[in-house]
């Protein structure tokens, strides 16, 4: 069974036992740090979207990429090990429609191409590394829901492992006024500092990471200003936006039901950003919600956010658990409904 690719729309899996049935979807988003992947099918729940599987993985894809310009041997196996898991789960479930996008880190490595050809060979699966643009319209489609359409424009903004992606949108029809995609992501900026610095030297590496994204912001903070006057709603998408919402609120362990839509403090956020940027790695990993797996990069994710709660004050932000995976169901669905 394969994986065959349709440029610019999707990639299909057709099983013979599921022609005529109703159909079930997939969305795969290979990330510059994570593999996720979600199977739906249409209906069921108040966003039209029955989640019938899911898998998400760290595979750290783009570790070391600043560095080299090229996608690790290492890496390259992770994110091959865990594309085999998504094929297999493609395949039991009858995914009759998929697309399959991959971002910064296949954009970016010299080796990309490289990667998509093995992954194909190896897994049958066509991934179709997406523009910034493309990923921008995918992650506004999928949390466009949580947009207050009585508010000011909204500010959709994605943290993601090799870049950050900032759209301005009219709240009223979801509509992107303006975009722009700021060339730091959680595992790039992190990989600028030590991963463990000495307790007196950590306040100054936090602000040194903050002054890296405020250097990519300010051309987008005056074409914003001029389109939209005054204060934006805010609404964030990524692990490190859900992360802190999740302590914010004082979860034990992850709960995506009371995450997903749940509007937090700017105060919050920042008081838990600096509390993580002040602790090692081991203590970092501790606190819940955290763990070994996000100690080394949830810091330059806090940096992230707040140069961007710096250039657009705002007293709340929205919290979306959602993003591209959905943005992607929701295309496949309404394409093939026609």
């Amino acid at each position: 069974m394969s994986v065959i690719a349709d440029p610019g729309v999707s990639s299909r899996r057709i099983a013979p036992s599921s022609r005529g049935a109703r159909r079930t979807y997939g969305a795969l988003d290979l990330g510059t740090n994570n593999c996720r992947l979600l199977i739906a099918r249409p209906g069921g729940s108040p966003d039209g979207i029955t989640i019938v599987d899911a898998f998400s993985r760290v595979v750290r894809l783009g570790e070391g990429l600043m560095h080299t310009g090229r996608l690790s041997d290492a890496a390259m196996d992770r994110g091959v090990a865990a594309l085999g898991i998504c094929a297999d789960k493609l395949a039991r479930r009858g995914v009759t429609l998929t697309r399959n996008v991959a971002t910064e880190a296949c954009r970016r490595a010299s080796n990309g191409t490289e990667f998509v050809a093995r992954v194909f060979e190896v897994t049958g699966i066509a991934l179709d590394v997406i523009s910034p643009a493309e990923e921008a319209r995918l992650a506004v489609l999928g949390c466009a829901s949580l947009i207050d359409p009585a508010g000011p424009p909204a500010l959709v903004f994605d943290i993601g492992g090799g870049s950050t992606e900032l759209i301005l949108v009219d709240p009223t029809t979801s509509a992107i006024l303006a975009w722009t995609s700021v060339p730091w992501g959680v595992v790039s900026l992190a990989e600028t500092e030590l991963f463990d610095c000495p307790p007196d030297d950590r306040a100054a590496a936090y602000d040194r990471l903050k002054g890296r994204v405020d250097d990519h912001l300010g051309g987008f903070l005056q074409r914003v200003t001029g389109m939209a006057p005054g204060l934006l709603q805010l609404l964030g998408t990524s692990g490190t936006i859900t992360t802190l919402a999740s302590i914010a609120i004082g979860l034990s362990s992850y709960d995506r039901r009371k995450v997903d839509g749940c509007t937090v403090t700017a105060i919050s956020m920042r008081a838990i950003s600096a509390m993580l940027a002040a602790r090692s790695p081991s203590e970092r990993a501790a606190v819940p919600g955290i763990g070994a797996d996000r100690a080394d990069l949830v810091v330059a994710g806090c940096a992230i956010l707040e140069a961007i709660m710096d250039a657009w004050p705002s007293e709340t932000l929205r919290v979306a658990d959602r993003g591209i995976r959905e943005g992607i169901l929701r295309t496949l669905m309404g394409r093939d409904s026609r």
